[in-house]
């Protein structure tokens, strides 16, 4: 099967005079990589002791705030702008580059944005690409970096990202087809609410993940991953977001499928860490109660830290 490409026109918004120009959609991009900090070479982050040590505990909350993305007509899984700032400081510096192979709202870019580093983001649907471009001209701020939104198929994005140029790839991709399917808000004491009946996909094109079974899912996901692979520096990060599902009383294990592949695929696991959301979760009913236990897939989610393992010496 062949993916086509779109790409669409960039416009050039108002900007302070110390910010960049975003530079046109080439092949490959025209974008900065290079640190532009003062920190040691051996440093894989700008980061003091103090917020070191605060990074060394497996289990992370966050919080949302005014600019985050919480409609779901808008998007049907986003994630704080606070966790991706927080992936990125700890894995690299202010003028690196940072990848989100499925962009959807923009946060990564946004999250790039307030943090001085150059992002790229790549999504299958237009819609999201023109949320992208109106949530960064409205963040606006004093930096020196560029990030920008594309859209086109993430199977494509080595045509447009020069090899050893990434220091983090991160995302929280489409979730197989967990959001594919009718709500029943089976867990929720009030069922007949707004979310009741309805599909919460980001689209029903061939080419979206979250159209697709686990199975395919994974594969895709390898495919996709593999040509990334040669993108990242030697050690650069690369972190992927995404939660368990249970379908038909069975849990999917989509955090272990995508362990298992990537390693296949030649990256190397070095953490799985927590995303614990008690504090952002509201009115949990009773799932499974009294007869069937399982936990509620909302409150926690896993990031998955992998690198690029180093280039063995002869």
């Amino acid at each position: 099967m062949s993916y086509e490409v779109t790409e669409l026109p960039t416009k050039t918004l108002a900007a302070p005079k110390t910010k960049l120009v975003q530079p046109q959609i080439t092949k490959p991009l025209n974008i900065a990589f290079q640190r532009i900090c003062k920190c040691g070479p051996t440093h894989i982050n700008c980061m003091t002791p103090k917020d070191w040590l605060k990074s060394q505990i497996g289990v992370w909350q966050f919080y949302y705030e005014t600019r985050d993305v919480r409609n779901k007509t808008v998007h049907p899984a986003t994630f704080p702008i606070s966790l991706a700032k927080k992936v990125m400081e700890l894995f690299t510096h202010q003028g690196e580059l940072v990848l989100d192979p499925f962009v959807g709202s923009g946060t990564t870019l946004v999250a790039a944005q307030d943090l001085n580093r150059n992002a790229v983001g790549f999504d299958l649907q237009k819609t999201y690409i023109d949320l992208c471009k109106n949530r960064l001209a409205s963040n606006n701020l004093f930096n020196e970096s560029i990030q920008m939104s594309i859209q086109a198929d993430a199977r494509n994005i080595p045509e447009y990202i020069k090899p050893e140029s990434l220091s983090l790839i991160w995302t929280s991709p489409p979730y197989a087809n967990l959001l594919n399917r009718e709500r029943k808000n089976k867990s929720r004491r009030n069922r007949n609410n707004e979310q009741l009946g309805k599909v919460e996909q980001y689209s029903q094109d061939e080419r979206d993940l979250g159209t697709m079974a686990l199975d395919d899912y994974t594969k895709v996901m390898g495919d996709i991953y593999e040509g990334l692979l040669p993108l990242l520096r030697p050690k650069a990060h690369c972190v992927i977001n995404v939660p368990d599902m249970w379908w038909e009383n069975k849990r999917i294990t989509i955090h272990v499928a995508l362990i298992e592949e990537l390693r296949r695929r030649g990256y190397e696991l070095r953490n799985v860490i927590i995303w614990d959301r008690t504090n952002i979760v509201n009115g949990i009913g009773i799932f499974g109660w009294p007869s069937n236990y399982i936990t509620m897939g909302v409150t926690f989610e896993y990031l998955l830290d992998f690198w690029r393992p180093p280039i063995a010496q002869s």
